[in-house]
């Protein structure tokens, strides 16, 4: 089942529910996906892949995480469990990601798959992560991870 119709059927199983808060943040899921389906007709395309949407969400998911921060510093605890909830909802979209032990082991991996010696090769290492572990890596996570690799 595609990300579409699982949008779909979380959206009629949080209506049935009754549940407000769920039904709200998937609105606004395809709202934003809407948008991005908007975006991408100049390019010839109707209806974006997968793997967009998967970055839309990734995105969104950033944002929420940045507005906890602002509504954290601005002793807005009721703002900051509205975000969260809202994450929560989007993460149920996303495939899982790796936790510190594997991204380190992946990273090594990379590392010596790549044969890269010095930050840089950076470029190289990141590419190859991307590619064989895809949406199961957190790259702003990885970036920090690659570079104390390649230093020492």
């Amino acid at each position: 089942m595609g990300l579409r119709e699982q949008f779909a059927e979380a959206m009629k199983t949080s209506l049935k529910a009754g549940d407000a808060a769920t039904t709200s943040t998937i609105r606004m899921i395809l709202a934003e996906l809407k948008k991005v389906d908007i975006e991408a007709r100049p390019k010839g395309i109707d209806k974006v892949e997968d793997d967009e949407i998967l970055a839309m969400l990734r995105r969104m998911v950033k944002s929420r995480r940045e507005s906890v921060e602002m509504y954290r510093q601005g002793n807005r605890q009721d703002l900051v469990d509205k975000e969260l909830a809202e994450i929560a909802v989007i993460e149920r979209f996303l495939p899982a990601e790796m936790d510190e032990a594997a991204l380190e082991a992946a990273v090594r991996a990379a590392v010596a798959e790549t044969g890269a010696a010095s930050v840089k090769d950076m470029g190289k290492v990141m590419a190859a992560l991307k590619a064989k572990h895809g949406w199961a890596l957190d790259l702003a996570k990885a970036g920090p991870k690659v570079r104390a690799a390649l230093a020492g």
